[in-house]
């Protein structure tokens, strides 16, 4: 080995810059090399690195006729270093010690590290994994940002379809801009994976605002539980967002008072969900009725509650012994539970939020639902995509013409806060049987949905297996990170491991969005975040300064004299 390495320098001449360390051999498995270095600075876990080939069927990445073959650091340990013992003494300079023994070399310790194979890069196939491991000798170098820049990303900054969401986070300042692929997120779906305070929400709010770019100009809609989206409002008018061809983004925040959603655009599973409690023959008489509703509307299914009681009463009709009809004892309950729901605010007889009012290119729409009660918000987030899936669905096969207020000629994109909630892993939920639909089928159509979540491990596996592009944020909970591991195979092990160590604002992404995984500083959103948390020491001495002013106004203001108030035994007569 060291003649290899010998040699290798004396035909090249000195090292190559951004030469860090020599190949060891392989490593655990074949996909994986080991190299020496001394260099603790740079081998960071995470870090591209390259070897090179020879290209095989003339193939070239750069000139000369070879290939680079990259590959990331998965990690690191010390292979030779001082004595522990020497190391003990801390008074005594490790400097001072390498010089007594003989030790003048600058970085006396010794590191081992392993790199798990990328491979090199076709600019239309992506990384290509050649299975040429290098040969024990073979120089190792840091990838240079230039090369990063085209290998990591599928789309550039500014380019149609792009989203420029941050920089690579190991790379100092700006130096390697991390531009996703718009197409591959909202065909293929995308999930957003972090702790509390991790900055999940802030990484949602840059990825809309680059949708919403005039070299996107996406239609989005936002589920929005917890009233943060708000301040995206801001991207009105914003310089940022300013084209030549006076495009402008358009906002609206829907709060729960704008929400309506038309009765006759519910099924029986969102009825029922809707109802108090019902008993198996109620159910069954329930379901009878929405049968018997399509039946005699056939293709029109506007009705309303009246229809509906009709329809449960003749459910639940019979004949008795001789010929006479007879209602059961089922229908009276059901009719009035029914007329409690007709009640609802959220649920009209005849307003309704449409396809066509919630989507248009160039237009976020937020439903804020954070005054709505859970089985509400179940059943509206259920409605909504429902009919939106039927939409694209129904125009792309040409059954909704122009006017309809079901016609969507466009793709969409549908953003779901908290998405635990509405897709538990072990609960029943309404929304959970669309999303799987959705999810499996809706690339075909052009309907997207991106997921939030703080807890993994809550969010239903088979909906969380359909995100083919994944941002991973801070995550302590065992549970949450163990659930990652077969959630989202793209990250790689390796990367997984940095979870816990991960600041406010960093994130892994992995999946179809990008050609390999990455570790990324999200970027200064343009807009203010909507869900900051509050600052409660902050507010305590602002609260205590207020009333402790108010008290001391009290105190000076003039007392009125009042009569003496007539006593009995100390106790006031008034």
């Amino acid at each position: 080995m060291v003649g290899t390495v010998k040699s290798s320098m004396t035909s090249q001449g000195a090292l190559k810059t951004g030469v860090i360390g020599t190949v060891k051999g392989p490593g655990e498995n074949g996909n994986q090399y080991v190299f020496i270095t001394s260099d603790s600075r740079q081998v960071k876990i995470g870090e591209f690195v390259y070897y090179e080939v020879n290209a095989p069927n003339g193939e070239s990445s750069f000139q000369g006729g070879s290939l680079q073959i990259l590959g990331k650091i998965s990690d690191r340990r010390l292979s030779d270093h001082l004595p522990d013992r020497m190391l003990a003494d801390a008074e005594i300079s490790p400097d001072a010690i390498a010089a007594l023994i003989g030790f003048s070399h600058p970085n006396p310790e010794i590191y081992e590290v392993t790199v798990d194979v990328i491979g090199y890069f076709n600019p239309a196939l992506g990384f290509i994994n050649p299975r040429l491991t290098p040969a024990p000798g073979s120089r190792v170098s840091i990838t240079d940002d230039d090369t990063l820049r085209q290998v990591v990303n599928k789309k550039q900054p500014g380019e149609i379809g792009s989203a420029q969401v941050g920089s690579l986070l190991l790379r100092p300042g700006n130096a390697v801009p991390v531009a996703l692929d718009v197409k591959e997120l909202v065909s293929t779906h995308m999930a957003i994976l972090a702790g509390t305070g991790s900055g999940k929400s802030y990484t949602a709010g840059v990825l809309i605002e680059e949708f919403l770019q005039p070299y996107n100009r996406a239609a989005v809609l936002i589920f929005d539980p917890h009233g943060e989206y708000g301040t995206l409002a801001e991207m009105r008018g914003h310089p940022a967002f300013a084209s030549t061809d006076g495009y402008a983004p358009d906002v609206r925040i829907l709060t729960p008072d704008d929400i309506t959603i038309r009765i006759s655009s519910l099924d029986y599973h969102d009825v029922l969900t809707l109802l108090p409690e019902m008993s198996d023959r109620q159910q069954a008489i329930l379901n009878k009725a929405f049968l018997i509703l399509k039946r005699h509307r056939r293709g029109d299914y506007r009705w309303n509650v009246d229809d509906l009681i009709a329809a449960v009463n003749e459910a639940d009709t019979s004949e008795d012994d001789e010929g006479n009809l007879k209602i059961g004892s089922s229908a009276p309950a059901i009719e009035w539970k029914l007329d409690r729901f007709a009640s609802s605010r959220y649920f009209h007889q005849t307003n309704h939020l449409s396809p066509q009012d919630l989507f248009e290119p160039g237009r976020v729409t937020v439903l804020q639902m954070n005054e709505i009660s859970q089985e509400e918000q179940q059943v509206i987030c259920a409605a909504v995509l429902r009919q939106s899936y039927l939409a694209r669905m129904n125009t792309a096969k040409e059954k909704n013409s122009p006017g309809d207020e079901n016609y969507l000629p466009y793709p969409v994109f549908t953003l779901i806060e908290e998405a635990h909630r509405f897709a538990p892993a072990k609960e029943p939920a309404r929304c959970k049987a669309i999303l799987r639909t959705i999810l499996s089928e809706g690339r075909k159509f052009g309907l997207g949905v991106g997921l939030i979540t703080q807890r993994p491990g809550k969010l239903d596996s088979d909906v969380l297996s359909q995100c083919m592009s994944q941002f991973l944020m801070r995550i302590v909970n065992p549970v949450d990170q163990e659930s990652l591991k077969y959630g989202v195979e793209a990250a790689g092990r390796d990367l997984l491991k940095e979870l816990p160590a991960l600041t406010k604002g960093q994130v892994i992404i992995s999946g179809a969005c990008v050609n390999t995984p990455v570790m990324c500083q999200v970027r200064q959103r343009l807009t203010k975040h909507g869900g900051e948390t509050l600052n409660a020491p902050t507010e305590w001495q602002k609260h205590f300064d207020r009333s402790r002013v108010r008290s001391q106004t009290i105190e000076r203001a003039p007392v009125t004299a009042k009569p003496k108030a007539k006593t009995l035994r100390g106790i006031s007569l008034e």
